[in-house]
């Protein structure tokens, strides 16, 4: 995303909707990976009932020069 949109509440609103999709179309399970580095973005997907499930480490080598872990998060919906 571009960071010109950054603090919008762009990915909370997608986020949102899809967990509401999911959820109305029982969806038992919504899995996701994201960058270790990317705190914001583990604390939303947190927020809305996501946890770690495991970390890949060093899975991805960047421009940095640097490997970061991906981190593996999983909802599952209660019945």
């Amino acid at each position: 995303m571009l960071k010109e949109y950054w603090g919008y509440g762009i990915g909370k609103s997608l986020l949102q909707e899809t967990v509401a999709w999911a959820d109305s179309n029982n969806i038992k399970k919504i899995t996701l990976n994201v960058l270790e580095t990317n705190e914001k973005a583990i604390t939303l997907y947190q927020k809305f009932g996501f946890l770690v499930e495991g970390i890949l480490r060093n899975d991805k080598f960047l421009s940095d020069g640097k490997y970061y872990n991906t981190i593996v998060m999983g909802r599952v919906k209660e019945e």
